[in-house]
């Protein structure tokens, strides 16, 4: 029989409990599958005590990750403590130093310091993987390393954070305000502590940044990550929206131009007939577009205890069948430093704004408009609300540069009451 693969787990909250209960109540087929036994030789979290639904009396403790991750009865550090730096981020490095692989669901970490931890994995002869960052239960990380690693892609995208897409969905579904929608995933349990993290965007520009680099082979850039979360979002868009034969979702995406790499977390419409159109609820789903295999659509839960679970469990696997990939899919020295460039792939936009009640209104905008260079594919305008009027554009295709020349542009109009909302529309 193979010596087992021996794991400390350093976190045991919801998914670190998971990873527990798989490895006992999987046992045999895991081993069946991998070739070996695994094992959790070791633990460590805050808070010893605490009834996790899980026995933990058979393995060791550690108050202190870092060493949790020194231990020589430990083989893979499977870190789920989160944060960017402090515990998380100290503990990941003594256990790259002291040569042993590492399996992460710390989407943070690696947004901020990803290459230097893909670096040091590398130098120490070790692998860093971190499928469960990413969208949950979805194998993304797995198949862009690795499943699609002989195309160039052309396109990522995806609805990445859920909590923000049950809120849009329920604006939508039950006519909530987004307040109303806000208060009812607070009150399930949704949003993070910081619920900014979620509604902001910030969560789910950690996992874009990552599937960029793996994409494009570039260093992990999350500062140049565009990010505007659902806050300015009304019911007014979603039903405007549904009106034109759209849908409103948080949208990650990532291209590489001739301009350099665009990345933005924003909302955006979709064609409602879409997959991501069609996607409600807490669920995410990420579209990866090849040059030889096309459209990839994949779909799951991105969150919860078994789909984490099930996430870092695939990488132990990994290790445990002796399969070693690059932390990004490419050597860390050959990650290039990308070229930011803000939405240069002309688009077609969506405009809300409200018009004051005066002749010629609809006129000076739509000279403005042209003004920049943008053009106008159909408008909608309804009941006056407070003597303004709103109005509804879809522009032609246009880039994000142009639409700004004619945003600033409207205040000197005289006519724009408060201000617009500009939401891009992405073909799927």
């Amino acid at each position: 029989m193979s010596d087992p693969l021996r794991l400390g787990i350093a976190g045991l909250g919801t998914v670190g409990a998971g990873v527990v209960k798989i490895v006992r109540q999987k046992a045999a087929l895991l081993e069946a599958r991998s070739g070996r036994p695994i094992a959790v030789s070791a633990v460590s979290a805050r808070n010893r005590d605490k009834d996790r639904g899980v026995p933990l009396g058979s393995y060791a403790w550690e108050d202190d990750p870092v060493s949790l991750a020194a231990r020589d009865d430990v083989d893979v550090f499977v870190e789920l403590v989160g944060g960017s730096d402090g515990p998380a981020k100290a503990s990941v490095e003594a256990a790259l130093k002291a040569g042993k692989d590492v399996v992460t669901a710390n989407k943070a970490l690696l947004a901020h310091h990803g290459q230097a931890l893909a670096e040091l994995a590398e130098a120490n002869d070790c692998v860093l993987r971190f499928e469960a960052a990413v969208a949950g239960g979805i194998p993304v990380i797995k198949a862009l390393t690795e499943g699609l690693a002989a195309n160039e892609i052309t396109r990522v995208m995806g609805v990445m954070n859920g909590t923000c897409n049950y809120i849009l969905t329920r604006m939508e579904n039950g006519g909530l305000t987004y307040a109303e929608a806000f208060a009812e995933a607070d009150a399930l349990g949704y949003l993070e502590a910081d619920p900014e993290l979620d509604v902001g965007g910030i969560d789910a520009g950690h996992k874009l940044a990552l599937l960029s680099s793996i994409a494009y082979g570039t260093q992990v850039d999350f500062d140049n990550v565009e990010l505007e979360g659902i806050g300015r979002i009304r019911i007014e868009d979603i039903r405007q929206a549904c009106d034109m034969g759209y849908k409103i979702k948080l949208l990650g995406v990532c291209r590489l131009s001739g301009r350099g790499l665009e990345q933005s977390m924003s909302p955006c419409l979709v064609p409602a007939t879409s997959p991501l159109g069609q996607l409600d609820g807490g669920t995410n789903m990420v579209v990866i577009e090849g040059d030889q295999v096309g459209q990839i659509v994949m779909r799951g839960a991105g969150a919860g205890e078994g789909p984490t679970a099930s996430a870092v469990m695939g990488d132990v696997m990994d290790i445990a069948r002796g399969t070693r990939v690059t932390t990004f899919g490419a050597p860390a020295s050959k990650l290039v430093k990308a070229q930011h460039s803000r939405a240069a792939t002309p688009a077609p936009y969506y405009l809300r704004m409200a018009l004051a009640d005066k002749p010629g209104a609809l006129a000076k905008v739509a000279s403005a408009l042209g003004e920049a260079g943008v053009s106008i594919h159909r408008m909608r305008q309804y009941d006056h609300v407070n003597e303004a009027a709103p109005v509804l554009i879809v522009t032609h295709k246009t880039t994000r540069a142009a639409l700004d020349v004619a945003l600033a542009a409207f205040p000197a109009t005289g006519v724009v009451v408060g201000e617009p909302v500009a939401l891009r529309i992405e073909a799927v």
